[in-house]
């Protein structure tokens, strides 16, 4: 390739990766604060899909992008109140539970986008700040929010119960804590935030919708979490550099790359097993030593 061509290729992947990595940061954001009360969500692509199929009905009828965010927002939130009544307050496995919930929000949002299948929205709406380009509310969100949680997390007494809970919910629950309303509420905030993810997925990329559009985001953010060290700064960095592996198999095929397309679609998926295999196994010691672990207190 020419120099201009490759710095073209380079500027298209870059401005891409951060609408393409903000859908994967906010489901990441969620799963993180998830996992920070001790809890492993398997269903975030189920999550993401709600929130995608909910915030295109709604966009869609109304004619309103961000009342589709707020109803995208609100169904995610409802529909992880599930998960969370059958882990928390049955104490059901919370492994096995995740895998349902991803089956219901597979088929919930097929029957949701069902009547919308072949239509386009407008969107989100772009605009420019300090010349840095022009892109949706979301986009310039992101550090902000990641900027927020990171603070809400080791800077707020409620980010101190929050760890705690996820450390040793039996030592929470004596020091006068509630490991179950600790983990209900973080989950509200979790449902919420996968859901915006996937939102942001149909509303900010595609503008339409189309069953299992996730195409296995809601996996990728779980690693991604592992990448973060469960700390939010890090996952907008990994969340920008998983976006750009993606949009750069993709811009790689319309350029006609001599690469096969099937070999370059992997690139994403492969990255995650690399992470997993290499970043999981050497920084083990980040994760909450309660995650995936239920609470068997009496409260």
């Amino acid at each position: 390739m020419s120099l201009s061509l490759n710095m073209s290729l380079l500027a298209a992947v870059i401005a891409s990766s951060i609408l393409s990595g903000t859908s994967l940061f906010y489901a990441t954001l969620g799963e993180l604060v998830g996992e920070r009360a001790g809890i492993v969500n398997l269903g975030l692509e189920g999550l993401m899909l709600i929130g995608a199929s909910a915030g295109f009905a709604v966009t869609a009828s109304s004619g309103d992008a961000y009342l589709g965010l707020i109803a995208a927002a609100l169904a995610g939130s409802a529909a992880n109140m599930i998960f969370a009544y059958v882990v928390v307050g049955r104490r059901a496995n919370q492994l096995a539970a995740g895998l349902t919930l991803m089956f219901f929000g597979l088929g919930a949002s097929t029957l949701i986008g069902r009547p919308f299948v072949g239509e386009v929205v407008a969107g989100l709406p772009h605009f420019g700040f300090g010349g840095f380009g022009s892109y949706d509310l979301l986009v310039w969100l992101a550090l902000p929010n990641a900027l927020g949680f990171w603070a809400l997390l080791f800077r707020t007494r409620w980010g101190l119960a929050l760890r705690a809970v996820g450390e040793d919910p039996a030592a929470a629950f004596a020091a006068g804590k509630s490991p179950n309303l600790i983990r209900y509420q973080a989950l509200a905030i979790a449902g919420a935030l996968g859901a915006i993810g996937g939102a942001h997925l149909a509303l900010a990329l595609t503008h339409t919708w189309d069953e299992g559009m996730t195409a296995g985001r809601g996996f990728i953010a779980i690693a991604l979490v592992i990448f973060a060290k469960w700390n939010p700064l890090w996952a907008l960095v990994g969340a920008l550099v998983f976006g750009g592996a993606e949009i750069a198999q993709l811009e790689l095929q319309a350029r006609g790359a001599d690469v096969s397309p099937f070999l370059m679609s992997m690139i994403p998926y492969l990255l995650t097993l690399i992470v997993l295999i290499f970043w999981g196994f050497n920084h083990r010691a980040a994760a909450p030593a309660a995650l995936g672990r239920n609470f068997f207190g009496v409260e």
